[in-house]
């Protein structure tokens, strides 16, 4: 009988003894003074939770699971800049994009260290860096805001704990982190101007305008008017105008005619062009002024512009002038092996020749390419081009796709818009 009590008590002891130690040495990796530690680990501080998986990765998904499906910077960028242009302190923007509208309670940190759903931390010694993170795009994506710029030449891991919830209270089947490393020099770099809604559209036309989709076009993404019974949507050869909330054959998406998601596009769009338009004023580095409108051709001293043969090269940043610009031939665009860098171009008209081409170099993404157009803007015949329009911002605008030409990127025209025969227009994927 006492060996039996002597029994039960040693076993008690050995439960109590073992949850002490999972729980309190991190068994399942946990944050302690700003440290992951992974099980076991009684030194030096890890950097990576145990089990996660970088955005895009997990498997426990369904419709009402959310997942990260993508990053800013991405997992394994090794030329992420230090700062973003115009954050107080020179502070870095780390977004996440998430499948479902989030629970904001469950992610935001409106001060630093509040909630620890979304860290980050230096990956050499696992200290926690300081920032904020609110919710944008209907809650969609959370962007962490560093409170002063990341060092040069470091590896940090962003970490997205299950601690995340769906709007309607489901967590996150996964754990997420992933690391990036710094540039060798500190750089500021441009965040990307943020469509929202709009995201979605290969072209949008609004003020009552016409949008004019020639024979054998085709808009792979959404279509959006604010047409009102005055405009219309022509497609050549058909016969006859056709209703705008009628979905064309030659469009691979939804088409929005003044409905709740195309007025609030329109909000959105209206939104990004004033962004855009407002960087030269913000931006905490001076913008690269375009002196020659012909960008095919030579820029003198502008920063971020090489002159070489085939083609001029433009860096990530901002490009700027109070004219029009265009090309005669070809222009590169080259992210430096950053594939979350920025470009931006600010000018009143944007006219591009026949069989004129912009190339996309070293990583660089159409979805981080904007033009941002106070006009009009013509792409020529036969061209190729790379990037997002904003023109006018619902003003006085028009844009035209010449016939035959390919466009990589999303068109939105304060006025009229034409997509000419045989052109295409895809949205870049997010």
């Amino acid at each position: 009988m006492k060996k039996f009590k002597a029994r039960q008590i040693y076993l008690l002891f050995m439960l109590i003894l073992s949850v002490f130690l999972i729980t309190g040495c991190g068994g399942g990796g946990e944050v302690q003074t700003g440290h992951w530690l992974p099980p076991g680990d009684t030194g030096v501080p890890g950097t990576t939770p145990p089990g996660a998986v970088i955005p895009g990765a997990c498997t426990v998904t369904g419709a009402t699971i959310p997942t990260v499906t993508s990053s800013d910077p991405t997992s394994g960028n090794q030329n992420v800049t230090t700062s973003t242009a115009g954050e107080t302190g020179g502070g870095k923007l780390i977004i996440a994009f998430f499948s479902l509208a989030m629970d904001p309670l469950t992610i935001e940190s409106a001060t630093p260290g509040a909630l620890s759903t979304f860290t980050l931390i230096k990956k050499s010694d696992g200290t926690t860096v300081a920032g904020t993170v609110l919710m944008h795009n209907a809650n969609t994506v959370a962007v962490f805001t560093t409170s002063a710029a990341l060092l040069p030449a470091t590896e940090y891991t962003a970490i997205i704990t299950t601690a995340a919830k769906s709007a309607r209270g489901t967590a996150m089947g996964c754990l997420y982190a992933w690391t990036f490393k710094t540039t060798a020099t500190a750089t500021t770099g441009q965040a990307p101007i943020n469509l929202k809604t709009a995201s979605t559209y290969g072209i949008f036309v609004v003020n009552d305008a016409s949008l004019t989709i020639g024979n054998a076009a085709m808009i792979n993404g959404d279509v959006g008017f604010m047409s009102n019974g005055a405009g219309s949507c022509v497609v050549p050869n058909s016969g006859a105008n056709i209703t705008c909330t009628d979905t064309p054959a030659v469009v691979n998406g939804v088409v929005h005619n003044g409905d709740a998601a195309a007025n609030q596009a329109l909000l959105d769009f209206n939104a990004a062009y004033t962004d855009g338009a407002n960087r030269a004023a913000t931006t905490a580095t001076t913008p690269c002024a375009i002196v020659n409108a012909d960008m095919s051709s030579a820029q003198g001293a502008c920063a971020g512009f090489s002159p070489i043969t085939p083609g001029p090269v433009y860096g990530p940043g901002l490009y700027s002038t109070a004219n029009p610009i265009g090309w005669s031939a070809a222009i590169t665009l080259d992210a430096g092996n950053d594939p979350n860098a920025v470009f931006i171009f600010l000018a009143t008209q944007l006219t591009t020749a026949t069989s004129s081409e912009v190339h996309l170099a070293n990583q660089a993404q159409a979805k981080n390419v904007f033009w941002i157009i106070g006009t009009s803007a013509i792409l020529g015949v036969t061209s190729t081009f790379e990037g997002t329009i904003i023109v006018g911002g619902g003003g006085a605008a028009a844009i035209t796709v010449d016939n035959g030409t390919v466009v990589h990127g999303r068109l939105f025209s304060g006025a009229a818009g034409t997509v000419d025969h045989n052109s295409t227009v895809t949205v870049p994927l997010p």
